[in-house]
């Protein structure tokens, strides 16, 4: 065994040797493509050196060339990427974010959610901003247009439940507006069974909510056999249960939505999991990051081509940097293509985490930068 190491450290050093040489001539050859503005990708030529490199090893290893030599040209186009752009236009507008982010956190500021008094998201505004204003909009859109138009200067959505998962809309949305992400918090979340006073469970024939809190819990609306009906928001439903005045109809909402709204709580914790959390982002129109970000996140379209998203994953490998979700949202109008959505587990002050928007360059058909930020738990 100690001979075979002993030839294996032998043809490493060679390689370590022969790839070294070979990126200086990359940075040649990016230095003569600058000159004479030569595209970077070139395919043909690729393709060419893929096929030679295949035939010249035979059909058992040509797989396993063609994973190699694919990186390597990845790389390279990189190695290009960063020698000719001298950093990408997005690495200079979050260096510009960082240096002029002020160093703390407003938490007086105007903020926009989606709902009424009493919501989830009301939960999650209080977190992140104590002595904040909030202001209720309707619907995500509405929140997504305060923000826009300088009504409000944050806004606070649901991202994603524990149980229920990610909230597609908000998803859509970001791809939609030009809005970052600044911060996010997580806010443990109990539904309770609410009804008008002198109702009692077995009254019940209807239950409203969010489509989120329904989703959530269930096991529990099974278990009654009555009719579930989503409606806006779970505070909504509370209010819509009280002015009602039926006594068939119950609501999935808070335990303070019961106080405010004059309800009864018939049964608390009602949803499938006992630890249940929804995480919220904040969101911004302009850049910021403040002191501590540490968590980033990312939407790409990748090209319609095998290997791409292996391609992007070997990158963050590549340079340390740990994933904490990877999703995937089929496009609208498209033939099945899909847009990818990241969250990277890396510091803003860490060398790699820079050097990745060097890297996905020429990687990506679609690259959008949505913050970097902490999490408030």
């Amino acid at each position: 065994m100690k001979d075979f190491r002993t030839q294996i450290d032998e043809i490493d050093r060679g390689l370590v040797d022969l790839i070294t040489r070979r990126f200086a001539v990359v940075r040649d050859i990016a230095a003569y493509k600058a000159k004479n503005k030569i595209p970077i990708y070139d395919p043909a030529r690729e393709r060419q050196k893929l096929n030679d490199l295949a035939g010249s090893v035979g059909e058992e290893m040509a797989p396993s060339m063609d994973a190699l030599f694919s990186l390597i040209f990845d790389l390279s186009r990189s190695e290009q990427h960063r020698i000719i752009a001298g950093g990408s236009p997005l690495k200079r507008q979050i260096s510009l974010a960082l240096a002029n982010t002020p160093a703390q956190f407003p938490i007086r500021s105007a903020v926009a959610c989606q709902g009424a008094e009493g919501a989830n998201s009301q939960m999650a505004c209080e977190r992140m901003f104590p002595s904040g204003s909030i202001m209720y909009f309707q619907y995500f859109e509405n929140v997504f247009s305060a923000v826009e138009q300088g009504l409000c200067r944050y806004g606070v959505l649901p991202i994603e439940n524990s149980t229920a998962g990610s909230v597609n809309r908000i998803y859509d949305l970001m791809m939609e507006h030009s809005c970052y992400i600044v911060r996010s918090c997580r806010v443990k979340i109990d539904h309770c069974l609410l009804a008008n006073p002198g109702v009692s469970i077995g009254d019940i024939k209807e239950i409203i909510s969010h489509e989120q809190a329904l989703a959530q819990s269930q096991s529990f609306l099974k278990s009654l056999g009555v009719k579930a009906t989503p409606v806006k928001n779970t505070a909504v439903a509370a209010q819509m249960v009280r002015e009602s005045g039926r006594k068939d109809l119950a609501a999935l909402s808070s335990r303070g939505c019961a106080e405010l709204y004059g309800l009864d709580c018939l049964k608390a914790s009602v949803q499938d999991a006992g630890s249940n959390f929804t995480r919220f982002i904040c969101i911004a129109k302009d850049l910021e990051i403040y002191p501590g970000a540490n968590r980033t996140s990312l939407m790409m379209v990748l090209p319609h081509k095998r290997g791409s998203l292996s391609h992007v994953l070997s990158r963050f490998k590549a340079l340390d940097i740990n994933l904490l979700k990877l999703e995937s949202r089929p496009l609208a109008n498209s033939d099945f293509e899909f847009m990818f959505y990241f969250d990277l587990d890396s510091s803003v002050y860490d060398d790699s985490f820079l050097r990745i928007f060097d890297d996905l360059q020429g990687a990506v058909t679609t690259l959008k930068y949505l913050g970097s930020y902490s999490e408030v738990v």
